[in-house]
C-alpha cells in the first residue's frame, strides 16, 4: 500500500476550473439533488451507534510493538531512516488486514474511526510516534505537512495567534472552526490532553450539501464556484499566494469538499484575489451555521493513546479552543499524519492547485522544491 515519500509531479499551480458543465440550477451536470449512503450521517445517530470507536487488543499491540522497535533503533541512528519505512518493512500480519478494512470504511463508508488503546505512557512518546507512523503507512503514503517537509506533524500551542497570516491555526490554542486538511486522510495520535477544552468535532460535508441544497439551492450552487483560499505563506514556485478551488466539487461520480473559512477570509487580503460576493458570503455563513448545528455534528474527547483517522473529502473537522497546563511537559500534544492512499477517489484537476497533482498515492501536502521529507520525533 504505502511506500517512501515520492515527489509530486508538476505543480499545475494555476489549473483552471473551466470545463465543468453545470445544469440549469448551477450544479454540476448529473449530480443528485440529495446524496445518500453511509457518508451522509448525522452526529447524534452516529454517536448512539458507537461503532466508530474501536479498541486495539493485546495481540495487535504486541505485533505493533515488535514492528516498531527496529525502526525506532534505526531512526535514533539516522533521522532520515523513517523515510524508507513502507508496508513491506512494517509487517502487521493481524492488524494489517484490519487496517485495510478501516481504510475502506474511511473512504467509502462513514469516513472516520477512533482507535483506542495505544500505550503511550508505557511506550514513551518517541516509540509511540514511530508506531503511529508505521500504522498510518498501512492507510496511505505520508505527505509533507508544511514548508519544512514534516511528515510527522506536531499539533500544539506555540504561543502564536491565528490573526497572523503566516500562522496556521493548529499552532495556536484557539478554536480552529470546521475545515479540511490538504490530504485524503488525516490521522491524529493524542499524546497529552489540555487542562480543559480541545475536543474534536466532526460533521459530514455530504450532509451539509444535502441540507444546503434542500434549504437554499441558490446558495448551495455558489459553493461549486472557485473561491480564493490563503496559502498562509506556503507558496510553491510560480503559484499565487492563494489557490482557487470550489468548496464543493462533483467529479466522476464522487463528492469532495475543501474548506477553511479563516483562510478564505484572509485570502481577500490579496489585491488580485477574486472578491467574495455578498451572496457567496451568505452561502459560507450558512455552511458554517449548519456545520455548527448539534443535530448534524458530533464531538469527542481524545484521550492519551487515541488514534483518530478522518477522510477529508467528505468530512469537516474542528478542534475546540483549549486552556493548557502551565508545566511544559504536561501541555497538550498531538501527532498528525497526512496520508494519500493508492486507491484514493478521483479528484477534479483543479485540486492540483493545492495537492500538487491529483494522482492517488502521490497527492496532497505542502511540497516545495528542494525540501526533503523529515520526521521530527518528539522528545523522549
Amino acid at each position: 500500500m504505502s511506500g517512501p515519500l515520492e515527489p509530486q509531479t508538476g505543480h499545475a499551480a494555476e489549473t483552471p476550473a473551466a470545463s465543468l458543465v453545470l445544469d440549469a440550477q448551477g450544479f454540476p451536470a448529473g449530480m443528485p439533488a440529495r446524496l445518500t449512503g453511509s457518508a451522509a450521517w448525522r452526529g447524534p445517530a452516529v454517536l448512539a451507534a458507537a461503532d466508530w470507536l474501536q479498541r486495539l487488543d493485546a495481540a495487535e499491540l504486541a505485533e505493533l510493538e515488535t514492528a516498531t522497535g527496529p525502526w525506532l533503533a534505526r531512526a535514533e541512528q539516522d533521522s532520515a531512516a523513517l523515510n524508507l519505512l513502507d508496508v513491506a518493512g512494517f509487517a502487521l500480519p493481524t492488524l494489517g488486514p484490519r487496517l485495510a478494512t478501516l481504510r475502506t470504511e474511511l473512504q467509502h463508508g462513514r469516513g472516520f474511526v477512533l482507535l483506542r488503546g495505544l500505550p503511550v505512557a508505557r511506550w514513551g512518546r518517541r516509540f509511540s510516534a514511530v508506531a503511529f507512523y508505521g500504522l498510518g503507512a498501512h492507510l496511505g503514503r505520508p505527505r509533507p505537512q508544511n514548508a519544512q517537509g514534516h511528515l510527522l506533524g506536531h499539533v500544539r500551542d506555540m504561543g502564536l495567534h491565528a490573526d497572523d497570516p503566516a500562522v496556521r491555526i493548529y499552532q495556536t490554542h484557539e478554536r480552529q472552526s470546521f475545515h479540511t486538511d490538504s490530504c485524503d486522510i488525516v490521522g491524529l495520535l493524542c499524546l497529552q490532553t489540555a487542562r480543559s477544552g480541545g475536543e474534536s468535532a466532526l460533521v459530514s460535508s455530504v450532509t451539509l450539501y444535502n441540507e444546503l441544497r434542500a434549504q437554499r439551492p441558490d446558495l448551495a450552487a455558489l459553493l461549486f464556484q472557485p473561491v480564493a483560499t490563503d496559502r498562509r505563506g506556503e507558496v510553491p514556485p510560480g503559484a499565487k499566494p492563494y489557490f482557487e478551488i470550489p468548496v464543493f466539487s462533483w467529479h466522476q461520480g464522487h463528492f469532495a469538499a475543501i474548506y477553511q473559512r479563516q483562510y478564505v477570509n484572509s485570502g481577500q487580503r490579496f489585491a488580485d484575489a477574486p472578491r467574495l460576493s455578498a451572496a457567496q458570503v451568505e452561502a459560507l455563513d450558512l455552511l458554517d451555521t449548519l456545520a455548527n448545528d448539534p443535530t448534524l455534528n458530533l464531538t469527542m474527547a481524545l484521550a492519551p493513546g487515541d488514534l483518530q483517522f478522518v477522510h477529508n473529502h467528505r468530512l469537516l473537522h474542528d478542534r475546540m479552543a483549549f486552556e493548557d497546563w502551565p508545566e511544559p511537559d504536561q501541555r497538550r500534544h498531538l501527532l498528525r499524519l497526512w496520508l494519500a492512499p493508492d486507491d484514493g477517489q478521483p479528484l477534479p484537476p483543479v485540486y492540483a492547485q493545492r495537492y500538487g497533482n491529483v494522482l492517488p498515492g502521490q497527492r496532497g501536502g505542502v511540497s516545495l522544491p528542494g525540501v526533503a521529507g523529515v520526521m521530527p520525533l518528539p522528545e523522549a
